[in-house]
């Protein structure tokens, strides 16, 4: 379990070209899927992000094509590359420090 929580606080905490990814994946959240388990990862634009029901926290920055982030599970920054052009009900593979993982973006931006 530490390491799926692990996996998904890089992964959040990893992300558009790719500012177009990023963008939307900021904007709209995502779907982080690590190990056959579906977590729903929000992003506030004070560069902040949960998942996990609030379990993971931390912070996001985009670096280029890079999403960067810290959490309270990894205070270390970790930047993962992410696809150019991917938009709203998308879905892609990154490769970040725990392997890969599927990321799908949300059709809409929470309420």
């Amino acid at each position: 379990m530490r390491i799926l929580l692990a996996a998904a606080a890089a992964l959040a905490i990893a992300t558009p070209g790719a500012a177009g990814t990023l963008q939307e994946i900021t904007t709209k959240g995502m779907v982080l899927v690590v190990e056959g388990m579906e977590i729903d990862v929000k992003y506030t634009p004070d560069g902040k992000f949960t998942a996990m029901d609030g379990q993971v926290t931390g912070t996001w920055r985009i670096d280029g094509d890079k999403m960067c982030t810290t959490s309270n599970f990894d205070p270390n920054e970790s930047c993962i590359e992410y696809p150019k052009d991917k938009k709203a009900g998308d879905s892609f593979e990154v490769q970040g420090p725990m392997g890969t993982a599927t990321i799908r973006i949300k059709n809409e931006a929470p309420k």
